[in-house]
């Protein structure tokens, strides 16, 4: 690892730091960014996210992709995780800490909003930023796209029914042009352009200009992460500062979640016999979320100043720094998970 990447933590603290300073101090620059937008999909955010995952999406073979059918058990549990225990554990959570728990420290007209909030969040698995933290543990990218693209097919079908009956709702309406535009930004095209420079540069001089390009690409793709996180607590910079005591409430379900997801999906992962390469993507997608779609399907829903809106505006705030700690927890142990028993 360069220096750059040995102090990445540090770096992500002071992007916070500054992302929640000028946000604060400069609201109207983060306005007029935040307004470049169609269908609720934020466009600068989307470069930036685009510069995080095509060095990523590059090392992808399209030819070795028949190879992810070996890896059947890390599909199984990153499903099992994503459709059958996350959502309803979210759910779970957000009813004992917020509905009882902690219901005394907040405002009791925004109670069902922020549970709400916190299962849509829930059943939204992550999409593009999957393929920065299954980089950053070494993970198979053959898997890692595979996976999203399974999600992504699962999602048009079973995240309306699925936050429907939790919500106890009739009908839910889907912000479906959000959730077609994210997915052909984040994954169809990236994945289309990355292919279309991997084969010229494989062309032109082969795998050793290959590896050298990826070296460039590198920190780029690392200066994207921290670019992104100085505009998500840019945006939100306003409402941290207003509301703290509320958004430290509201994360708390969301932490506890994202531990017990990936731990989960980390552990079947381990008692299947599954590759070390395969489990830290798996408990990375299993634990992630959506939070473009998650943001606008509260939004359309319960209205922009909602207790939904907020809950899944916290997941948003939170979601790189804790998937961060989740990279390094599945880093460290890798001696650990390799010491399984045959």
């Amino acid at each position: 690892m360069t220096t750059f990447e040995r102090y990445l933590t540090l770096w992500v603290a002071l992007c916070i730091v500054v992302g929640i300073a000028f946000g604060h101090f400069l609201p109207g620059v983060f306005h007029v960014i935040g307004a470049a937008e169609v269908a609720k999909v934020n466009l600068p955010m989307a470069a930036l996210i685009w510069l995080m995952i095509v060095p990523m999406l590059i090392k992808i073979d399209f030819a070795a992709l028949g190879r992810v059918k070996e890896h059947w058990r890390g599909i199984g549990v990153t499903l099992f995780i994503n459709w059958a225990v996350k959502p309803f554990s979210m759910a779970a959570l957000g009813w004992f800490f917020i509905g009882w728990l902690f219901r005394p420290m907040l405002p009791e007209a925004q109670i069902d909003g922020y549970i709400a909030g916190l299962i849509i969040l829930a059943a939204a698995p992550c999409t593009a930023m999957v393929f920065v933290w299954s980089n950053l543990t070494k993970g198979e990218p053959h898997f890692t796209l595979s996976q999203v693209a399974l999600n992504d097919t699962i999602m048009v079908f079973a995240f309306a029914p699925i936050v429907a009956f939790l919500l106890g709702l009739s009908s839910i309406t889907v912000p479906w042009d959000t959730l077609v535009l994210s997915v052909v930004l984040y994954i169809v095209v990236p994945v289309i352009a990355a292919q279309i420079l991997r084969r010229r540069i494989l062309a032109g001089g082969g795998e050793a200009a290959l590896a050298k390009l990826l070296e460039h690409l590198q920190p780029a793709s690392l200066v994207a992460l921290l670019a992104t996180l100085v505009l998500l607590f840019g945006f939100q910079g306003e409402q941290i500062i207003a509301q703290p005591l509320v958004i430290a409430l509201l994360a708390v379900p969301i932490l506890i979640q994202v531990y017990f997801n990936s731990g989960f999906a980390y552990l079947l992962n381990r008692m299947s016999g599954e590759e070390h390469c395969v489990a830290g993507p798996s408990a990375l997608i299993g634990a992630s979320n959506f939070f473009e779609l998650a943001v606008a399907a509260a939004i359309s829903l319960f209205g922009f100043h909602s207790g939904a809106a907020l809950a899944t505006v916290v997941g948003v705030l939170i979601e790189v720094p804790v998937m961060l700690s989740v990279v390094w927890i599945v880093n460290r142990s890798k001696g650990w998970y390799e010491r399984r028993p045959a």
